[in-house]
This record gives C-alpha cells, structure tokens and sequence, in this order.
C-alpha cells in the first residue's frame, strides 16, 4: 500500500523539537520533488537536480517552517500570529492560521507584492496590513508588536522556522543517496541559506552524509546587502521575493558561508529574467522570478569555471511561477509576448506548426 505523505513535523519528528504536547498544524507539506535538469547539465557539465519548493501546499518553501512555527505557537497557547512579508511568508501564515483556527496579521509593503501572493493572504482571511515602507520596516513594526502585545512572531527570526526548513535537506540526502557537492539558494533573509546548512550539518554528524556541500546563496543586484557587506536601505529588484535589505539571518548565514566554504554573488535583473525563461522553455519548471536567481548564479559560476565537470549541485527554487506569472508572458526583449491568430481552418494552423501533410 502506498504511504501518504504526513507533512515534514511527522515525517521527521525524531529531528525536531516537538512532543506529544505538540499540536501538529499541517497542510501535508514538503516532500516536494527532486528533478533531474537534463538542460542544465548539459549547459554546466554538472549533473544538475532542482528541489522543486513551490510544490509545497501554499506554493513555497515558507510552508516548511510556517508548520513548524505555528504549531509551536498554539501548544504555548498563542492565538495570533504576525509576520513581515514581501509575499510569500503571509500567504503561508495567513493559510496555517486558518487551518489552526487562530489569526494571522500579516505586514507587507505597500505596492510592493505580487498579487498571487496577496490573494493568498487574503483567500486565506489574514488581517492583511500594507505599510508605507518597505520589508525591513515591516519586520521592524512586527518585532515590536510581538514584544508588547500578546500576538507571536513567525518570521525566520523565530528558530521554529528555520527548524522547519531545514527538513529539505534531509529530502535531498535521501534521494541522491549523499549530499550534493554544491548546493544553490536565492537569499532574500537569509534564512533557507542557514537551514539547508544546518540540515546537511545534522545529517553529517550522523553519518547520513559524507560531505558538507558547498553552500551558494544569490542576492538580486539591486538588493545584495550580504554582497555588498552593509544594509541596502532601498533595495529594488524585480525579484519582489528577495527584496530585502537586511537579511534577518544575516550573521547566522555568514556562519554557515564560513563552514561550508560558501559563496554569496549577486546578480542583474536581465540574468534573472533569462535564467526564468531557460528554467521554464528547457526543464519545464516554472518559478517566480527570485527562484530563478538558482539557476542565474549557478550558470555563472559555472562560466567563472567554478563548478567542475561532474559534480552533483542541488538548486532550490523557492516558490511556484503562478505566485508572479507576468514575467512569463514578456519576452527577451521586454515585449509582451502576443499569440499567434489564425482562422479555423486546420491547413492554415499546420502552416503556423511547421507541418507538412502526410
């Protein structure tokens, strides 16, 4: 008989801190595939997989951590959660509340979400405040709100996130049978950088690995503080999800860029873009745009001569292409992509396909 997955809090309760006191609030997520990327090894000369996070159930990686989160914030009796947000952290808060029967607040800045992931929230009943400011302003508001009012914060500044997230790496080992050589991750707040690390730490210290990967995490150029070594105080990039200008992680992140012989690199727009479309048109993934930025960096490292030939590399992308779908519909160009009108008339759609009769 086939098992069903039970979501990540059961899956993996003999690695995470909870007890039989722990309520377990899931939607069933993680378990999310692993997928040979036969264009991109072919591209690189690496043999590529890509850990499809935006198969998790609100669409991204955020659910991970946010089952974690919330579980541990009803078993110590907290009946409003909060978070900051460029997205998809108050999808994936706004969609366990509901499933936990508590409230979820949700802060997110102003003009500056895709609307898939504001309609999430809002499907999903969060009390959805817009600030005029940007994400970090939004952490700011919502960290003091959770110090001195009885509502409990689940950004990735709480370890219950991390903890959660971590479980994705203990996926990968369990797939490729070992870690892999380079392991790929857009950075926004730094916080999905620190857990893979901390989950392929913990399998090493088992046995389960025999290697530590080589930890890659990518910054938008308009948003790249961990590049740049100092805050962004507005960052911009059209990757809304990695728009942040001072990573929550940050110093946890930097710990893990230092034990894992890690890199962080920036990259433009346009790579991002091009890497969106590569991922979409050649491996059949499609991802919004700060997932991309996975791809981007390992094609240019890979240029750089900086991934040898037949090396394993494991690129996360972290949230579905229907979270921020009109990056699709533009062309290389910046056009807007048009279909092709023909009549009915099947001759006439032949002659558009290529097709010669039979």
């Amino acid at each position: 008989m086939a098992h069903q997955w039970r979501g990540v809090l059961r899956e993996y309760a003999d690695r995470l801190d909870i007890s039989d006191a722990t309520p377990i609030i899931t939607l069933g997520e993680g378990g999310t595939p692993l997928i040979p990327a036969d264009a991109l090894s072919h591209r690189t000369g690496a043999k590529v997989w890509v850990k499809f996070e935006g198969m998790n159930p609100t669409g991204s990686f955020k659910d991970r951590g946010m089952t974690m989160a919330v579980s541990k914030a009803v078993e110590h009796g907290a009946k409003a959660i909060i978070c900051a947000s460029t997205g998809n952290t108050s999808a994936s808060a706004a969609a366990y509340a509901a499933h936990a029967g508590i409230t979820a607040a949700v802060l997110v800045p102003e003009g500056k979400i895709a609307m898939g992931k504001l309609s999430q929230a809002v499907a999903h009943n969060g009390q959805l405040i817009q600030l005029r400011g940007n994400f970090d302003d939004c952490l700011e508001i919502a960290r003091e709100l959770a110090e001195n009012y009885p509502v409990h914060l689940v950004n990735s500044v709480n370890n219950d996130r991390i903890e959660g997230q971590k479980t994705a790496a203990f996926e990968v080992v369990e797939v490729l049978g070992d870690a892999p050589d380079f392991h790929f991750v857009p950075v926004g707040n730094a916080g999905n950088y620190t857990a893979y690390h901390r989950g392929y730490t913990e399998e090493l210290a088992i046995s389960a690995t025999t290697r530590m990967p080589r930890m890659f995490g990518f910054q938008a150029a308009g948003s790249a503080p961990m590049v740049l070594g100092h805050v962004v105080k507005d960052p911009d990039t059209i990757a809304s999800a990695i728009r942040i200008g001072n990573p929550a992680s940050w110093e946890l992140a930097l710990k893990a860029q230092a034990d894992s012989d890690g890199y962080f690199g920036s990259i433009t727009d346009d790579k991002i873009l091009e890497a969106h479309r590569i991922l979409s048109a050649e491996v059949g993934i499609f991802v919004e745009p700060a997932s991309a930025i996975s791809v981007a960096g390992l094609l240019e490292r890979a240029e750089a001569g900086e991934i040898p030939k037949g090396s394993t590399v494991v690129l996360t992308v972290t949230g579905h292409g229907l979270k921020d779908p009109q990056w699709a519909l533009r062309t290389a160009d910046g056009s807007e992509v048009q279909p092709t009108i023909v009549s009915v008339d099947t001759d006439e759609v032949a002659g558009v396909l290529g097709l010669v009769r039979a």
